[in-house]
């Protein structure tokens, strides 16, 4: 389950930007800040829809602000249940078919809406009203700039800021992505009894992690405008005997991973496709370090993903040239 596209990823610095883009309205300035105090301050419980790639699934959500703490349970109510416990942004616990895929650093920040920093990469405006789940919306789109990126349209609650529905699109227009709130309450907090994982809600695997790309001993050449490095780790994989580099980039609202593993001989294939609006890529480099195994996996665009795999280089490669 990749629950809450948008609830997580936008409610979750930073280069110098323009006080104010010239394409971006100040109207939906004060929306977004709207929507990043929202996750701060606003408890909330409901139901959600999600789209992508042409399946759908709904899911349960409870969020909690309470002594400053952001507490947060979701779960899926499709096929075999999926469950995952967040607080203040850090997974706690997961279930179902999500125990074998996710770790989680143990200091990853806690993504925060910039719209000073998204005006740097995205126009911004107020494009209507709209009505999702009973509720008065507002509807923000957020058009990027350039072509490493893609196109949001949100729907806020025009009470509370909380997105009720927001799409992602290709540079085409086409849907990548929808998040639909089909029922929000406000006025009932979440209890301790909602926010209790089931016992099937195994806890996260906690792998060390530093926001600095020399630990992981890995830097890019290249990198899309605006996304910066927030996070980096090195972990053992003991089924290959080898260790396992990762990075990640984020750029306010879309984030992108790279991992880097050591191959031996022609082992490993080159990979290229998309799944809805994520896209993998795969690519065998040879360096200083040896061959290596480059995989980029995120929100971004097939080719600018391609391009970034191609870009990594040794972190003391520089130092060398």
């Amino acid at each position: 389950m990749r629950a809450l596209p948008l609830l997580s990823l936008l409610i979750g610095s930073c280069m110098t930007v323009p006080a104010l883009a010239a394409n971006s309205s100040p109207e939906a300035n004060v929306w977004l800040n709207k929507l990043a105090l929202a996750e701060k301050k606003q408890s909330y419980q409901g139901s959600f829809v999600y789209e992508r790639n042409g399946s759908f699934s709904s899911h349960d959500i409870w969020h909690r602000v309470q002594d400053g703490k952001v507490s947060e349970r979701l779960l899926q109510l499709d096929g075999a249940a999926q469950e995952i416990l967040r607080v203040d942004g850090k997974v706690q616990c997961v279930s179902g078919a999500l125990v074998s895929g996710v770790t989680a650093p143990t200091d990853t920040a806690q993504r925060v809406l910039d719209p000073l920093k998204l005006m740097g990469w995205y126009d911004l405006s107020v494009a209507g009203k709209s009505r999702v789940a009973g509720r008065d919306a507002v509807i923000l789109t957020l058009t990027p700039r350039d072509q490493h990126r893609y196109a949001f349209e949100l729907h806020l609650d025009r009470a509370t800021g909380l997105p009720l529905r927001s799409l992602m699109l290709n540079d085409k227009g086409q849907l990548l992505e929808r998040f639909q709130m089909t029922r929000l309450d406000t006025d009932e907090p979440p209890v301790d009894d909602d926010l209790r994982p089931s016992a099937s809600c195994k806890p996260v695997q906690r792998v060390a992690s530093v926001s600095n790309d020399s630990v992981a001993g890995w830097r890019s050449d290249w990198l899309p405008p605006g996304f910066e490095l927030v996070n980096s780790s090195v972990r053992r994989d003991p089924k290959h005997d080898s260790t396992v580099s990762s990075l990640m980039y984020d750029d306010g609202l879309a984030r992108f991973s790279v991992f880097l593993e050591p191959v031996k001989d022609d082992t490993g294939t080159d990979v290229r496709t998309q799944l809805g609006p994520t896209s993998a890529v795969s690519r065998r480099l040879n360096t200083p370090k040896g061959k290596v195994m480059v995989t980029v996996v995120g929100e971004i665009p097939l080719g600018t993903a391609e391009r970034v795999a191609l870009s990594m280089r040794p972190q003391d490669a520089q130092a060398r040239q």
